[in-house]
């Protein structure tokens, strides 16, 4: 495919995988990802384009929870089996986990999980109740034992990266906190387009799969319910649905199938606080069990970009967007100042890529860049003077006007995230 054309799909292509909404077709034929039997079933690889939609949504969730007063870490992805032993995962979740490695005598284990690396991290050092609530991120790796049979696209896979945090808190703040979460969530999916289908209070069922800890689990449904009644929010409750460890809020969203899957989580955990022993020393100078409140605003970037893909049809909002302005050189005179554009883009930070008539005639170069939120046609008067006429994805078109009025105008949209392609009526 030509450089400058990774959108170059037939356009009755487009519309045919848009319609049935598989992001597994569509994803390949966009060139987001794509996988190899040598590297294993449910382990997709990201080619360039889909690598940039998840760099933008990665930073996205960075950028959100800095402004919220997290801070955040790297751990590794291998632990002992003793940690996990700890944890619970081993007794209670050891079936979804790979074998445990032996290196060095000892057994290790891919993490099924970060939060017990997270409650290691908090009992590094002594804590203080003045520095809590203490909200600590990762965007990290986890990796899960998936069936073969279960395996599909980026929804089902084996090596996650999950937008994770955990926020070690007083049992005070913890409805707070759990709040906060679901505001953040609120504010992702409204940047990426995106409405849940319902909120779940996500319940322990029966069996063994579940801590025996009956009170513990009573003040952890308290708490959420609280939160959700507060919040306003419609819900239903889930038997069956909870982490081992404890309940959980969990935002559904839907295919166009009607089928419904996870996106992003809220709970509040007494056990691994008590199974870690972690503790703060209050104002009373007594030592107290801090609350964990486990949140993902997006959940795992793999299910997460699935959504999108499946959600949008490849139009993605202009902030997730790959390429996200295209300018398109009339004839070959003006290449250079379509290309001179690109470059002002990039300074401006701005994904951008010109198109000269070798790709074709202007109107097969159009469609062919049908997904890119915003089209500069730079004919003999633009390039004379510094002139800027759009055409917007949605078939809106913009009159020529000043280059740097129209670039800053993109620019300031894509940095609010927003999924207006322009703010007012095009003109």
């Amino acid at each position: 495919m030509p450089r400058g054309f990774r959108f170059a799909v037939p356009a009755s292509r487009i519309r045919e995988e848009t319609t049935v909404h598989d992001h597994r077709r569509l994803g390949r034929e966009l060139e987001l990802f794509d996988t190899d039997p040598l590297i294993g079933a449910g382990l997709p690889y990201w080619l360039p384009d889909g690598a940039t939609v998840r760099h933008a949504l990665e930073e996205y969730v960075r950028d959100a929870e800095r402004r919220a007063g997290y801070r955040h870490v790297y751990s590794p992805v291998l632990g002992k089996r003793e940690l996990y032993e700890i944890s619970g995962h081993w007794s209670h979740y050891s079936d979804d986990m790979f074998p445990a490695m032996v290196l060095g005598g000892e057994q290790v284990v891919l993490r099924p999980s970060l939060c017990p690396h997270h409650a290691l991290i908090y009992r590094s050092r002594s804590r203080s109740h003045r520095e809590l609530p203490l909200r600590m991120a990762e965007l990290g790796g986890m990796y899960r034992s998936e069936p073969s049979g279960v395996l599909g696209g980026l929804t089902r896979v084996r090596a996650i990266q999950l937008n994770d945090a955990h926020i070690f808190c007083t049992l005070d703040q913890a409805a707070g906190e759990a709040r906060g979460a679901l505001e953040m969530i609120r504010s992702a999916y409204e940047a990426m387009g995106v409405v849940p289908a319902r909120y779940r209070l996500s319940l322990p069922g029966p069996g063994g799969k579940y801590v025996a800890a009956p009170e513990l689990w009573r003040r952890s449904v308290a708490l959420l319910t609280e939160v959700l009644e507060d919040s306003g929010l419609p819900y239903e409750a889930a038997e069956g649905e909870a982490a081992f460890y404890g309940p959980k809020i969990d935002v559904q969203v839907a295919d166009a199938a009607g089928r419904e899957s996870t996106l992003s989580t809220v709970q509040i955990d007494f056990h691994q606080p008590e199974r870690f022993g972690l503790h703060y020393i209050g104002a009373d100078g007594a030592r107290h069990r801090p609350v964990m409140v486990h949140r993902s605003v997006i959940g795992s970037v793999e299910r997460a970009v699935a959504h999108l893909v499946e959600h949008h049809g490849g139009a993605f909002p202009a902030w997730l967007a790959p390429v996200q302005l295209v300018a398109l050189a009339v004839s070959e005179a003006e290449l250079p100042a379509a290309e001179a554009l690109v470059r002002r883009c990039l300074d401006l930070g701005l994904r951008a890529e010109a198109a000269g008539p070798e790709r074709g005639s202007l109107g097969a170069r159009i469609r062919r860049a049908r997904l890119v939120p915003y089209q500069a046609v730079v004919g003999a008067r633009e390039a004379a003077g510094g002139l800027l006429a759009l055409r917007l994805r949605d078939g809106r078109r913009i009159e020529a006007r000043p280059a740097e009025e129209v670039l800053a105008r993109i620019r300031s949209l894509v940095g609010a995230r927003t999924t207006a392609l322009w703010d007012g009526a095009a003109a």
